[in-house]
């Protein structure tokens, strides 16, 4: 099967063909970890992780509020993730687990599946 990546909205993707396959570059979602300078661990999720940690850098428009003053910044930790609802649902599984699985997590001494 061929597979075609178009940096189009949803609602503007057609089937080509039956046999072809037009992969929507929104449904690759990612789980991430920022660690702030006061060693406290943030998780969200992104279709995007460079322009997102960017955001979160700069500090202004959408950055996330508990990370504005917080800085240096730095991503830890990012994993691919099935989809957006995966990534919803381990996001807020992650956010109730303790401070040390999220650091085990960081060190790879347990996967996302794992938590």
């Amino acid at each position: 099967m061929l597979e075609i990546t178009l940096g189009l909205k949803k609602s503007s993707l057609y089937i080509l063909k039956q046999n072809v396959k037009i992969l929507d570059p929104m449904n690759h979602w990612f789980l991430y970890l920022i660690r702030c300078k006061d060693n406290s661990l943030y998780c969200g999720i992104t279709t995007d992780v460079e322009r997102r940690f960017a955001e979160h850098q700069s500090g202004k428009g959408k950055a996330a509020r508990y990370l504005r003053g917080r800085g240096p910044l730095e991503l830890v930790f990012s994993e691919k993730v099935k989809n957006r609802s995966w990534a919803l649902k381990m996001e807020y599984k992650l956010k109730k687990q303790p401070k040390a699985t999220k650091e085990k997590l960081v060190a790879g001494q347990v996967s996302l599946q794992d938590v």
